[in-house]
């Protein structure tokens, strides 16, 4: 991974990823609009391979994203997911129970939890510089898309063709109902491929610190694609400089290593509070 001192930089910029145990709201639908949810094909434009679930809540596009990606239902059968990552002091072990979004991140340094309750911060020997309520589910939340973007009380709005590094994409813009998350007024626009409608691009604003729209877009590219257990998730995520709001080059990338997603329960024991550890208020 490159420059370091990005990613520390990073995991202040990033404080807008959500915090997933506070969405509200129903699954959201769009309907009567170019985005009408009313069916779609499997990529080998056989209906009958149609996933009917998906035809009854999400938009026709993002349908067809899911699928390309190993399709929602069988994302929704998994029920942890794991990965390692180097981070900024070294190697890093995520491990995430997907139905209720409890976390563990666990370095050399210090470990990091969500138990339900609370966040909490065990210092091993330097402790963690950052603040860790944005950082628990940071990488997760950017590591499982495109299948986050499912989550309850997230509206879609389709967006036109958009060039990115000399290539057309398909795009959606997604936001969030009032509440949803520490900053709902977050905004990603997730650029897929036509043809294969692989996510390859994700364009997104910060808005944690003064809570105010923004039109200051920050592009991470998803070029470099693994399967886990049928899903296609990220092996590599890259940053890239801006320029004009388009991006111009890299700055930086994070790779994934022992990547596993099952259908495995994690028992509640296992993001626990250990004794010596602390909650951390915001």
């Amino acid at each position: 991974m490159k420059n370091l001192a990005f990613f520390a930089f990073l995991l202040i910029v990033l404080a807008a990823c959500r915090d997933d145990k506070k969405t509200t709201g129903e699954d959201p639908r769009v309907e009567g609009t170019e985005l009408d949810s009313t069916g779609v094909d499997a990529p080998d434009g056989n209906p009958k391979t149609t996933q009917t679930n998906l035809e009854k809540t999400y938009p026709r596009p993002l349908q067809t994203v899911f699928i390309a990606h190993g399709g929602l239902d069988n994302w929704k059968k998994m029920n942890n997911l794991c990965f390692e990552m180097k981070g900024k002091n070294g190697l890093e072990t995520h491990t995430v129970s997907l139905p209720d979004r409890k976390t563990k991140i666990e370095s050399k340094d210090w470990s990091i939890g969500y138990d339900g309750k609370g966040v909490w911060l065990l210092k091993n020997k330097l402790g963690y510089e950052g603040n860790p309520i944005f950082y628990h589910n940071l990488m997760f939340y950017f590591y499982a898309m495109p299948f986050v973007i499912s989550d309850p009380g997230t509206n879609y709005e389709a967006v036109a063709p958009t060039e990115l590094d000399g290539k057309l994409y398909n795009g959606l813009k997604v936001s969030y109902d009032n509440g949803v998350g520490d900053s709902s007024k977050d905004e990603y626009i997730l650029y897929f491929e036509p043809g294969t409608n692989k996510m390859v691009w994700l364009a997104y604003t910060v808005t944690f610190m003064d809570q105010k729209k923004s039109n200051d877009c920050h592009y991470i590219k998803y070029d470099k694609w693994q399967d886990v257990n049928g899903l296609l998730l990220p092996e590599k995520l890259t940053w890239w400089n801006v320029e004009d709001g388009k991006p111009t080059d890299e700055e930086m990338d994070i790779r994934f290593n022992k990547v596993t997603a099952t259908e495995t329960m994690l028992e509640s024991s296992v993001f626990a509070k250990p004794a010596e550890a602390e909650y951390v208020k915001m």
